[in-house]
């Protein structure tokens, strides 16, 4: 059992570690993945606790069919993985903002959002993620999302 425990221990680690995305799309349908720029994203300093954190969300079809993006959501997590809050932009929020929610086949979107929050301390920047995720629907009515992970960082 000595001998075991280093190498769960191991796996355990690499299961944990690095950058996650995942796609749920199903065969002949239309796909999407996303890339988060920049990664990592940067706080930028407004005034007193305020912040602002600019990035863009590129947005991919790879399935080969025409999708309309439904809403993009963005959920940050303190170290230790405790949720401190979430933004989400549905498709009316993204036309408002002056961007398209529809991707040809095997096209291209490219959103950028800006969101303002408080960070009451700052010693939040040193473990801050953000995971990104894309919810979309094909030209069949069939669903597809894409999500990502990225950290965020004091400018």
């Amino acid at each position: 059992m000595k001998r075991l425990l280093p190498i769960l221990v191991i796996a355990l680690a690499a299961c944990s570690s690095g950058p996650r995305d995942s796609i749920t799309a199903a065969p002949g349908k239309g796909a999407i993945s996303i890339q988060v720029v920049p990664n990592p994203i940067v706080a930028r300093h407004v005034s007193g606790d305020t912040y602002d954190f600019a990035f863009d969300v590129v947005v991919r079809e790879t399935g080969g069919r025409p999708v309309t993006v439904n809403r993009v959501t963005a959920t940050v997590f303190a170290p230790g993985g405790f949720n401190v809050g979430e933004e989400s932009w549905t498709a009316d929020k993204i036309h408002a903002l002056g961007f398209s929610t529809t991707i040809n086949a095997h096209g291209e979107l490219r959103y950028r959002f800006t969101p303002r929050k408080e960070v009451p301390d700052e010693r939040l920047f040193g473990g801050i993620s953000a995971e990104l995720k894309v919810e979309a629907v094909d030209d069949t009515g069939s669903p597809t999302s894409a999500t990502t992970t990225v950290t965020v960082r004091k400018g």
